[in-house]
């Protein structure tokens, strides 16, 4: 009966389903650790506050992934220009008006519910969908600049621009998923070339008017100069060093008390030393995984679109991810991007939800398409109980 229901309603890569599940309860684990001294200091010492929020989130995030596998993915085709002129007002509304937090301001409040929103991750998701449909209907007008190549020049220069404002390293990151999503897609060398330039002159001018221009300098000189650790890193260090190869178990953590947002930004470190190296490679290997799925997704696909739409939003989670975990260990700059899948947060737990609901489509629906090809009916609750 269970094995019927989730035949019915979890449908697509079965495998990608089982790495969400497990990232989603590695997650409640480790954030309900690293929340210990967060909880003493805003809700008077309650531990299950912030559990039951995670979970909650957890829960919502995977909730929007199953509504999200359940359209159609060449909707998303449709939907992308929309949410990109959706998105473009909201990153300035955010840059003058948004909620200050950490001294950026990448978030706007939503009234009534007091829950904060980060345009951003709308805008990641809009852009990359965007530039899957615009590669997959123009693949024989590549060499049209004006007609073809020019709007998206400009819609991923804008973007990036007005994410780059308050968050360098979204910026970067977005920026980089372009370019390898524009290279993928076949667009000649010389072309990327000259939006890589563009970017870089705009994306400078806005980090340079923008929030974040001294932290960003700041943070590259302090991983450039081999004398000086900054405050972070040095106690992921320590954390990882006492973690060891098992590491101290469930809930031992003690840097969760000293290091910065172990709930976020450095929940690496808090998994390399509650779990030690066992459990950090367990995570790689789960980033690798989806990467993977991701990419045997993109290998069965049937059209250009969902194969691109599959590439750019696999490849922007796990580098994300990837950078998230360098970072940790000491071999990037300090950033504030949250380890996808793992982190405590609300917008970013849904727009992953989102987006591998949206790998789970191109998935669902390439693997219906192949069925009826060769006339395997879809499986009944009548067909099942007669196979039964």
């Amino acid at each position: 009966m269970i094995k019927q229901w989730l035949q019915n309603n979890l449908k697509g890569d079965s495998v990608l389903w089982g790495i969400v599940i497990a990232f989603s309860l590695i997650s409640v684990a480790v954030v309900y650790s690293a929340t210990g001294t967060l909880a003493y200091k805003k809700m008077e010492g309650n531990t299950e506050y912030f559990l039951f929020k995670h979970t909650f989130l957890i829960l919502v995030g995977l909730a929007f992934m199953w509504a999200a596998h359940k359209v159609p993915y060449r909707y998303y085709s449709r939907l992308s220009l929309v949410a990109l002129i959706l998105s473009a007002p909201l990153l300035i509304v955010t840059f003058f008006y948004g909620s200050n937090i950490n001294d950026a301001s990448r978030w706007i409040t939503i009234p009534v519910i007091n829950q904060t929103f980060q345009p951003s991750d709308l805008a990641k998701l809009a852009l990359i969908s965007y530039l899957a449909s615009m590669l997959s209907k123009k693949q024989h007008e590549l060499e049209d600049w004006k007609k073809t190549l020019l709007p998206m020049l400009i819609w991923t220069v804008i973007i990036c621009a007005l994410i780059a404002l308050t968050n360098t390293s979204t910026a970067v990151l977005l920026f980089a998923t372009c370019m390898l999503l524009m290279f993928i897609g076949r667009v000649p060398f010389k072309y990327l070339a000259s939006v890589v330039l563009i970017g870089v002159v705009v994306g400078g001018s806005a980090l340079a008017v923008g929030q974040r221009m001294d932290t960003a300098v700041s943070r590259l000189q302090d991983f450039m100069d081999p004398n000086e650790v900054p405050f972070q890193l040095e106690q992921s260090y320590i954390a990882i060093a006492t973690g060891g190869v098992v590491g101290k178990g469930p809930g031992n953590s003690d840097q969760r008390d000293i290091l910065p947002h172990p709930y976020s930004d450095f929940i690496y470190a808090i998994i390399l030393e509650e779990y030690g190296l066992m459990g950090g490679v367990v995570t790689l290997f789960l980033y690798l995984a989806l990467l993977y799925r991701g990419m045997v997704t993109v290998n069965k696909s049937n059209g250009a679109f969902g194969g691109l739409l599959s590439a750019g939003l696999s490849f922007s989670l796990v580098l994300q991810g990837m950078v998230n975990m360098a970072v940790a260990v000491g071999l990037g700059p300090i950033t504030g991007l949250p380890l996808p899948l793992l982190s405590m947060g609300g917008t970013s737990l849904i727009f992953t939800g989102i987006s591998i609901g949206i790998i789970l489509s191109v998935s669902r629906t390439d693997t219906e398409m192949e069925r009826d090809a060769v006339g395997v009916p879809a499986k009944s609750p009548v067909n099942a109980a007669v196979n039964a």
